[in-house]
This record gives C-alpha cells, sequence and structure tokens, in this order.
C-alpha cells in the first residue's frame, strides 16, 4: 500500500468521506489540498460509460477553456512556402520542414503542441512512432492539421486542451493552475463536461457520466456531483 506524506494526509483530512461536493465548492477545496511549493496543475478526472476499444464509442476532441491553462503553450509547425510566414507571424515557436524532422529523430522534443499543413503529413508520417506515444502527432481531428495556422496557433495558445478516453473509459484534462481563482476553475471544468456531453456519442447506453473528481498534481482527488 502506497504511503503519503503529511501534507497529503493533511490535506486528505479536508475531504468528507463520500460526499459528493458541488463544482464550486469542489474548486475551492481543490486549492486548499494544493500546499507544493511550485503552482501545481489542477486536473479534472471524469469516468465515461463507454468502452473505447469501438471505434463508435471514443471521445476524443480539442477545446479552448475560456481562462486558459496557466501553461505557456511551445508550439512546434510543420511548414514550408508562405506557410513558414504564416505560422511565424501567428506566433509559433518553431517552425520546419524536413530540417525540422530530422532534428526530432535525434532526440529534440522542447515542443508541447505539434501543428502541421495537410501536405507536410507525408513528411511528418516518418515520425509517429516518436510523437505517436507521447501524444504530440498532428491530427485533424484536434484541429492541428489545417491549413489554417493562424487560427490554430491562437487557440493553442489562449488554452486548448485535448481530451481523449484511456482504455478504461476515462478522461484526464487539466483546468487550471492552484493559483486561479475558484471562479475561474469552476468555468474551465464546466466548459469540459459542457463540451463531453454535447459529444456523446450515440452508442454509449446508459449511465454516460459516471464519476467526476478534480485533484491537484500533489493532493488527493475531491469527487464532484454531476449537476
Amino acid at each position: 500500500m502506497a504511503k503519503f506524506g503529511k501534507k497529503y494526509q493533511d490535506a486528505a483530512k479536508l475531504i468528507e468521506s463520500g460526499k459528493l461536493y458541488a463544482s464550486q465548492e469542489a474548486m475551492e477545496l481543490v486549492k486548499k489540498t494544493a500546499t507544493a511549493k511550485f503552482d501545481e496543475t489542477i486536473e479534472l478526472h471524469v469516468r465515461l460509460g463507454v468502452d473505447p476499444k469501438y471505434a463508435d464509442q471514443q471521445v476524443r476532441g480539442a477545446l479552448v477553456l475560456p481562462n486558459g491553462t496557466g501553461k505557456t503553450q511551445r508550439v512546434l509547425v510543420f511548414a514550408k512556402g508562405e506557410k513558414v510566414a504564416e505560422a511565424e507571424a501567428a506566433g509559433a515557436d518553431f517552425v520546419g520542414s524536413d530540417e525540422i524532422v530530422q532534428k526530432i529523430q535525434g532526440g529534440w522534443l522542447d515542443f508541447d503542441v505539434a501543428v502541421a499543413t495537410p501536405d507536410m503529413m507525408g513528411t511528418v508520417g516518418r515520425l509517429g512512432k516518436v510523437l505517436g506515444p507521447r501524444g504530440l502527432m498532428p491530427n485533424p481531428k484536434l484541429g492541428t492539421v489545417t491549413m489554417d495556422l493562424k487560427k490554430a496557433i491562437g487557440e493553442i495558445k489562449a488554452g486548448q486542451v485535448e481530451y481523449r478516453t484511456d482504455k478504461a473509459g476515462n478522461v484526464h484534462v487539466p483546468i487550471g493552475k492552484a493559483s486561479f481563482d475558484a471562479d475561474k476553475l469552476r468555468e474551465n471544468y464546466q466548459a469540459v463536461i459542457d463540451t463531453l456531453i454535447r459529444v456523446k456519442p450515440a452508442a454509449a447506453k446508459g449511465q454516460y457520466i459516471r464519476s467526476i473528481t478534480v485533484v491537484a498534481t500533489m493532493g488527493p482527488a475531491v469527487p464532484v456531483a454531476l449537476s
């Protein structure tokens, strides 16, 4: 059985056993459980009533959080020709084509999100085994394979997050930092919940949202009631 430190144990005592907290109260409480010396990330975990092994029950996409994530995203864009200048003007941190591919093949991965124009996907495909397992592969479903680089980069910089079910049907999404006001965390939380409800697969049967928790990086989980 895992042993937890005193700070974790003290934080866990703040959470009433068996209680489901209203979203606003949960955000206030999860902030109190974040006692580390750094600005902890607040994550939302949602267990969905889906079976991801079936293609028609997979839940995946992206949304822009109303109040951002509290993290500055480093954006890499795979582009060539006139699209290079467009990406740079839009605020991309790194832009290139074959030379970037070679750099990544050499072990460089100092970026958070990768975007590509459709004509570059043949080249980017060579990096599938490197980028795929890390969740960094550009994907049209997430808006990261596009000709509209200004929009894609703008949304990422504004606080776009990806959501996708894992093998057990759980979704894990960062909704901000412990330094955020509880109101801003709740707005981000609600944006994710509303999105998950909106994209509910037609093939999903029974109760769709099974459980919701929010948790700080080093803290215990706070159960949330679905209002």
